[in-house]
C-alpha cells in the first residue's frame, strides 16, 4: 500500500498523519490564524516536527454553510504558500484541499504532491482528468451537494451502503482516466448528521472492502463537540478517542489539527498490534 509522491514511493502500511493548514479566514476552528509568512512557517515547522507526513492546505473553507470563495480568490490565497513552504521547506509533501481542477493543476505545478478533494470530482467536471494528467494521488471524500448546502442533504435510507455505491461509481470514473494512487474519505461531518457520522464510524471497516487506504478527517468535529456538549476548542481529547477508533477500523491517515497526539495515537496504536 504505497502512493507517488514527487516521485518518492511512500508506505502506508504504517498509519500516517496528515496537518491541516487552513488559509481561510473563517475555518471552523483555526479560521484566520495564519495570516502571514512567520505564521504559516511556524505552524508548518511544528507539525513537521512533530511527525506530520503531509501538510494539506486549505484557501476555501468548506464547513457548514461557508461563504463561496471565489476560484481566483483561492488561487491568490494557496499558490504563494504553496512556494513560500517548499521554500523554506523543500522535503516536506504538500497536499491541496481543493475541488477546482485549475487550483490543482497550479498547485502540483508548483511542487505540491497531493490533490484532496471533497467532491470526488462532482464539483468540476475537469478535476479527475486533470489529476489523471499530473500523475499524483487523489484523495475522494463523499458529500452530497456543496458545503453552502449539504446539511439540508442528509436523507440516506443506509448510509453505509449508499457511501459505498458513491465509491465504487468515482473509482471506475478515475480509473478510466488514469489515476492510480486514490485514497477515500467518508467524509464525516459532509451532509451527515450527528447520528449518521457515528453509524457510519462505527462500520467503517467494512469500506476496507474497496481496497484502498483509508483517510479519517475527524478533527475537532462537531460530531465530537456537539455529543460532549463543548466547543471545537476543547475538543482535542475527544478526537484523539476517535483517531484510535478510526485506526481500529482501519484508517491509514489521520488529517488533524493537532500533529503530536495523533503521532502519539498512532504509536499507541502500533504497540497495541505489535
Amino acid at each position: 500500500m504505497t502512493i507517488n509522491c514527487n516521485g518518492k514511493l511512500l508506505s502506508l502500511e504504517q498509519p500516517k498523519v496528515m496537518g491541516i493548514l487552513n488559509v481561510t479566514p473563517d475555518s471552523f476552528f483555526d479560521g484566520g490564524k495564519y495570516k502571514n509568512e512567520k505564521s504559516i512557517l511556524n505552524q508548518v515547522e511544528k507539525m513537521l516536527n512533530e511527525g506530520a507526513s503531509f501538510i494539506d492546505i486549505g484557501a476555501y473553507s468548506s464547513r457548514p454553510g461557508a461563504l463561496e470563495v471565489d476560484e481566483a480568490t483561492e488561487l491568490k490565497r494557496i499558490v504563494p504558500i504553496v512556494s513560500l513552504i517548499l521554500k523554506n521547506f523543500p522535503e516536506s509533501i504538500l497536499s491541496i484541499d481543493t475541488f477546482r481542477s485549475s487550483v490543482a493543476k497550479a498547485c502540483i505545478e508548483n511542487g505540491a504532491a497531493i490533490i484532496n478533494d471533497i467532491s470526488a470530482g462532482l464539483l468540476d467536471d475537469k478535476m479527475l482528468s486533470t489529476v489523471a494528467k499530473l500523475h499524483v494521488p487523489y484523495i475522494m471524500m463523499h458529500m452530497r451537494g456543496t458545503p453552502q448546502n449539504m446539511q439540508q442533504q442528509t436523507d440516506y435510507k443506509d448510509i453505509l451502503k449508499e457511501v459505498l455505491s458513491f465509491f465504487s461509481e468515482r473509482l471506475v470514473a478515475a480509473k478510466a482516466l488514469g489515476i492510480k494512487d486514490i485514497i477515500i474519505d467518508p467524509g464525516f461531518g459532509f451532509a451527515k448528521n450527528l447520528e449518521q457520522n457515528y453509524e457510519l464510524l462505527n462500520q467503517m471497516e467494512v469500506m476496507n472492502i474497496i481496497e484502498h487506504p483509508i483517510l479519517a478527517g475527524i478533527s475537532r468535529k462537531s460530531m465530537i463537540y456537539k455529543t460532549l456538549d463543548t466547543t471545537a476548542d476543547q475538543a482535542l481529547n475527544g478526537t484523539t478517542a476517535l483517531h484510535m477508533v478510526c485506526l481500529q477500523k482501519g484508517a491509514k491517515i489521520l488529517r488533524v489539527h493537532d500533529v503530536k497526539e495523533a503521532v502519539e495515537c498512532v504509536k499507541l496504536y502500533e504497540q497495541l498490534n505489535a
